[in-house]
């Protein structure tokens, strides 16, 4: 993965150059300080990733892309989380907030190395399977929208996922907007260390978790912090016992 850091701030292009030296599939192939510096060595040394700050002088990052006829992909770097939606409008892979942090570097990096696996050719392989799709953890953030309003939520935040309808409920930071997904679909996604099914209509983040009770017929009930208290099924109050006892 050939990557160029793109970054008016020395230091932030140093920082990122240490926390790369941890990924020995990713090459760093240039460095650039605005956004003439980086056209040039997009032309010149094509690279797969741009690590793309939003502010620097002269044009901003979006203003970059928005001049180049074919872009890499793009990761936006950034200290100020109110960018947030325009990055995903430019169709950036991931968000990473200064200072950048590992596992959130690790997993934004995991997105972009999913989309450059070549396809191999249907001779190669008579039953092929998808790619595994990197498991949403506490410290990743998601882009949710519900009519007019938007939000970018850090996982850890979310409390409770339960259906509603056709739609699925997200509880946090005293919002419940909802969004168009199966709790099946959101699943698949998330980390099941953190986020766990407690019945057929919710999923919670086990971090949230205030105290535990024993129920009717050997269920359990939570209590979340701040409310509500939630009842576990039987059969995943089997599963929550051995997942979580000593």
């Amino acid at each position: 993965m050939n990557v160029l850091l793109v970054d008016d701030s020395r230091l932030a292009r140093t920082e990122l150059r240490h926390l790369l030296q941890s990924f020995p599939e990713v090459e760093i192939v240039g460095e650039a300080r605005h956004a003439d510096e980086a056209r040039t060595l997009i032309r010149d040394r094509s690279p797969d990733l741009l690590l793309l700050d939003v502010q620097m002088p002269g044009q901003t990052g979006f203003e970059l892309l928005a001049s180049l006829e074919a872009a890499p992909h793009v990761i936006s770097t950034t200290a100020y989380d109110e960018y947030a939606l325009q990055a995903f409008a430019v169709n950036a892979l991931d968000y990473l907030l200064k200072p950048v942090q590992e596992d959130r570097l690790a997993a934004a990096l995991a997105k972009v190395r999913a989309r450059l696996v070549p396809t191999p050719p249907a001779s190669a392989s008579p039953e092929p399977t998808a790619a595994p799709v990197t498991p949403l953890g506490e410290h990743d953030q998601v882009f949710v929208k519900d009519g007019e309003r938007c939000w970018f939520v850090r996982l850890a935040d979310v409390k409770l996922f339960e259906i509603h309808g056709s739609y699925t409920r997200i509880h946090f930071e005293g919002q419940k907007p909802l969004i168009p997904r199966t709790l099946q679909q959101l699943e698949a996604r998330l980390d099941p260390r953190v986020f766990f099914r407690i019945n057929r209509q919710q999923i919670i983040n086990l971090k949230w978790i205030a105290g535990i009770e024993p129920w009717f017929s050997n269920t359990l009930k939570l209590m979340l912090r701040d409310g509500p208290e939630v009842e576990v099924s039987r059969q995943q109050s089997v599963r929550f016992r051995e997942l979580l006892s000593l």
